[in-house]
């Protein structure tokens, strides 16, 4: 390489957006996704031993599943090719093809095809890709933001691993973060620019798990702020939010006002205002609130506050916990609503809660024998002790009811659970009073 071509070569790599020229060469510099990377898992032992099968990653933008695919190129023996499915024609593929059957032919050189954006391939362009991949000619890589068991031919699919990227967590964005701005050679370290504290984690928060979206932030900012009188470029909280075009709430997940903004929300769905809890679910969401932790919330109300009034709710909020973790934002902010909705307009009772308090309580405040007409009596010798002598099964009963006594002698008539007058509760309390009286 001459000086010229030195010149131009580090010209271009200047001009590379952030994202891309920071991306991790080897297996040692991927940050996040230890689920199918760690030491112990198959994809780090594969691309170690350099023994690929075709591979399909599949998740949110930003998450590394283009950065994946690089560093196999930088550590396979095998020739790598990539492709985009938005823009590549069959022209394109048949070229690829013919090149990895000489390869394979002449050198006995195996052919990695790397398609970014897989799922933008119609049914024959897929078909096409599925002789070449069954016969080895190719080994394929793709990489799709959609579901590829949905989006992808089902024969590509069984005859591919697929590797799920999840979003990642702050922790890993705050380290790409202090990457980018520190690092002299692929960074901005050049620019002598820092980040103030506040600022990383606004960045780290507001990207949701979308890496791209921090370090396009980053550069950003460091190339249209101006530099302060100590001569350095700083990234603060202000300059993070303009470049990354998201305002500011007030709002420290570590501090009061991230209790104080949940507990509104909180206290607006106990309370059965459906507005007020709309607009504090919106104002977590807006400041970057973790949304498994919302759904873990909504969940915890589902039993503290409606428990059996709306027996139902508890299933709503389940359900909305796990798909808020398969969707993720900013559609889960959809589910999120209808479940904090529906737990504002539900009936309400803590009988639950109160039960179980009092509970715990006398459990801690007296020692109690289980009934021995209910201690366990499926073993051999058990009926010597006594065990299990006099259990009346309830389903020989008529209405499957004895009344025979469950709770320890100790407690006397104790009553732990009071069902309210709110919703389903009414009719299990008509029924508890049914059974009394019978």
């Amino acid at each position: 390489m001459d000086l010229f071509e030195y010149a131009r070569n580090n010209s271009m790599e200047k001009e590379t957006p952030l994202a891309s020229r920071i991306r991790p060469r080897t297996l040692e510099e991927v940050v996040g996704q230890r689920h199918i990377i760690g030491e112990d898992k198959l994809l780090y032992r594969a691309i170690k031993a350099d023994k690929l099968s075709s591979i399909i990653f599949y998740g949110p933008p930003g998450t590394g599943k283009t950065t994946l695919a690089k560093v196999i190129a930088n550590t396979t023996s095998a020739e790598f090719t990539q492709i985009n499915a938005t823009v590549a024609g069959k022209k394109d593929m048949e070229e690829v093809v013919k090149a990895a059957k000489d390869n394979l032919g002449m050198y006995g050189k195996k052919t990695i095809l790397f398609v970014d954006e897989i799922h933008r391939f119609n049914k024959g362009q897929q078909d096409y890709l599925l002789p070449f991949v069954e016969d080895g000619t190719i080994i394929l890589i793709g990489a799709t933001t959609e579901n590829p068991y949905f989006e992808v031919n089902g024969a590509l699919i069984s005859r591919s691993v697929i590797f799920e990227l999840k979003p990642l967590e702050k922790e890993d964005i705050c380290t790409l973060i202090k990457r980018a701005v520190y690092d002299q050679e692929r960074g901005m370290g050049a620019y002598h620019a820092v980040i103030e504290e506040d600022a990383l984690d606004f960045l780290a928060d507001i990207a949701g798990g979308d890496a791209r979206a921090a370090l396009n932030a980053v550069e950003l900012g460091v190339l249209t702020t101006k530099r302060a009188e100590d001569g350095k470029i700083h990234i603060t909280l202000e300059v993070a939010s303009e470049c990354i075009q998201k305002r500011v709430v007030r709002y420290d997940k570590t501090g009061d006002n991230h209790y104080d903004t949940i507990s509104a929300f909180i206290k607006s769905m106990r309370g059965s205002d459906p507005d007020a809890a709309v607009y504090y679910l919106a104002r977590m969401l807006y400041a970057g609130e973790s949304v498994t932790f919302i759904a873990r919330r909504i969940m915890i109300i589902a039993s503290e506050d409606i428990g059996n009034a709306d027996p139902q709710a508890l299933q709503v909020a389940v359900a909305a916990a796990q798909a808020v973790e398969r969707v993720g934002m900013p559609e889960a902010q959809l589910i999120l609503a209808q479940a904090a909705l529906y737990m504002a307009t539900a009936p309400k009772s803590n009988s639950a809660t109160v039960a179980i308090g009092e509970a715990m309580d006398a459990v801690r405040s007296m020692k109690a024998t289980v009934p021995v007409h209910l201690q366990d009596a499926h073993y051999g010798g058990a009926h010597k002790l006594g065990h299990g002598v006099g259990y009346e099964y309830a389903h020989d009963y008529p209405k499957h009811f004895s009344r025979q006594r469950y709770l320890p002698q100790e407690l006397g008539e104790r009553r732990f659970y009071h069902p309210s007058d709110s919703g389903y509760e009414r009719q299990v309390q008509e029924y508890l009073n049914w059974l009394r009286e019978e």
